[in-house]
């Protein structure tokens, strides 16, 4: 018999003791999300109306600061400007460090040296030097003038790093203690109300006299210790340190690579200079895969945002790259003008054979530049890799051989058609994988970044490929 007595039943949902659950076709995401079209809406109509501060205080009181930025970068120029005059220092600071670049900068140009000085004040201090980083050499040192002499000397030796480094992405405030400590003595640090500390941190550094990282000491293992134990006892000995001038590709990699939540970050004598979290390494990551994915599309930058001009001429330049393999392309074409003139067939077959070339180079080339990204693909296995790539493209092409013979056999009614775009086919798409692999190989070797050029010198290589081989078959044998 159920324990449950009658009157302990659960309530009724349509009686008002409980909420009633959304309608199943609601999306989650909408709950967790904290901006809605409504809002938005409410927020541009306010700003156009010319609506009273305290109105469009109310509208985005609520908004988290991920949240306020997205709202801004739904609104026009006008619009924005207006919000955030509106809100002047009601405006929570943070939503600078969520912006888009282009929306960003764009308020930015309408800030105050005073102004900016206050965000900067504002913000953590890597979030500071992002924003610092981005603005002309004249008002970046106008802002510096403007801010505390201590903030002002970490930002120099922030901004003195190279651009994409660690020591760029780094903050400031961090934790430290002596490494003779006990665990009872950091915790009355800690209480201390003298002393600040910052909003949030996961580990605290544990240092040498010389100020040297030697150990991590995790939040977690120092609450269940003893307040008599030594910190050197329970801290994580020999940690990942971060050097100052680290590419922040590399810095990434090491975070994901072992699971680091935090990481001190050194000067090349080995003195403690900052700490990075996970939180800036996933930025990092999110930039760092959107930047490879425009650059492998011909894009050098993000234009959303941008105007017209703009992103007409971050295109265009590309674009005319593009053009030039094109015409190299066309003049293998006019080479075999007179096999082209005496069998229209070609034409019509022509455009196929390169077209399986360029995709089946493309399937290799993303796999190779996503593997040279995350270190995969490395000298030592670099034959290996290459030999199955060819591997792979001849036994789709000797698949897609048959498939495509056979289609042309039957389609024109000429079985000697049917076997050159089939021996074409296979050419193609063994120099595809090839090509693949190597072309972003290559351009590492030189120094670069295989994402930027790969796509094109790829696709020029399997439509010259593909045409020269495929018409120059059908010369010999066809005509």
């Amino acid at each position: 018999m159920s324990d449950v007595k009658q009157d302990e039943r659960p309530p009724d949902e349509t009686s008002g003791d409980m909420p009633a659950k959304p309608p199943e076709d609601q999306d989650a995401f909408d709950e967790l999300y904290g901006l809605d079209d409504e809002t938005v809406d409410a927020c541009a109509r306010a700003v156009d109306e010319g609506e009273p501060a305290e109105r469009l205080r109310e509208l985005v009181d609520d908004l988290h600061a991920a949240d306020l930025a997205d709202l801004l970068e739904r609104l026009t120029h006008d619009q924005r400007v207006g919000l955030v005059g509106a809100l002047g220092e009601d405006l929570d600071y943070e939503v600078f460090s969520y912006l888009d670049y282009g929306v960003r900068d764009d308020l930015v140009d309408v800030l105050t040296v005073k102004q900016l000085a206050a965000i900067v004040a504002d913000l953590e201090s890597d979030d500071a030097v992002d924003l610092l980083e981005d603005l002309p050499e004249e008002r970046q040192q106008a802002v510096l003038r403007a801010v505390p002499a201590a903030d002002r000397a970490f930002y120099e030796r922030s901004l003195s790093y190279p651009e994409e480094s660690a020591g760029r992405l780094m903050r400031h405030e961090v934790v430290t203690i002596p490494n003779f400590w006990t665990v009872g003595q950091t915790i009355d640090y800690m209480r201390d109300e003298e002393i600040e500390l910052p909003d949030d941190f996961y580990n605290i550094v544990v240092v040498s006299p010389a100020y040297r990282p030697v150990g991590l000491l995790q939040l977690s293992k120092l609450l269940r210790a003893r307040r008599v134990v030594a910190v050197s006892s329970i801290m994580e000995e020999e940690p990942k340190l971060i050097p100052g001038d680290m590419d922040q590709e590399d810095v990434a990699f090491l975070f994901r690579q072992y699971g680091l939540v935090e990481a001190p970050v050194v000067e090349e004598s080995g003195r403690l200079i900052g700490v990075l979290t996970v939180d800036d390494v996933v930025d990092v990551m999110d930039e760092e895969a959107e930047e490879d994915m425009l650059k492998l599309g011909g894009v050098s930058a993000d234009d959303f945002f941008s105007d017209v001009f703009s992103t007409t001429r971050l295109r265009f330049s590309w674009l005319l790259v593009n053009l030039g393999t094109a015409v190299v392309a066309s003049l293998v074409i006019a080479l075999f003008e007179d096999a082209l003139s005496k069998a229209v067939a070609l034409a019509v077959l022509m455009p196929i054979v390169a077209s399986m070339g360029g995709n089946a180079g493309t399937q290799t080339l993303t796999v190779a530049v996503r593997a040279l990204a995350v270190n995969e693909l490395t000298a030592a296995n670099a034959f290996k890799i290459v030999w199955k790539e060819v591997l792979v493209g001849g036994i789709n092409g000797l698949l897609f051989a048959i498939i495509m013979g056979v289609v042309a056999w039957i389609w024109f009614a000429n079985p000697v058609l049917g076997a050159v775009i089939a021996g074409a086919m296979v050419t193609n798409l063994l120099i595809a994988g090839l090509a693949g692999t190597l072309i972003p190989l290559g351009i590492e070797r030189m120094g670069q970044d295989p994402a930027v050029a790969s796509t094109v010198f790829l696709t020029t290589v399997t439509d010259v490929v593909g045409f020269f081989v495929f018409l120059g078959l059908a010369s010999i044998v066809l005509l």
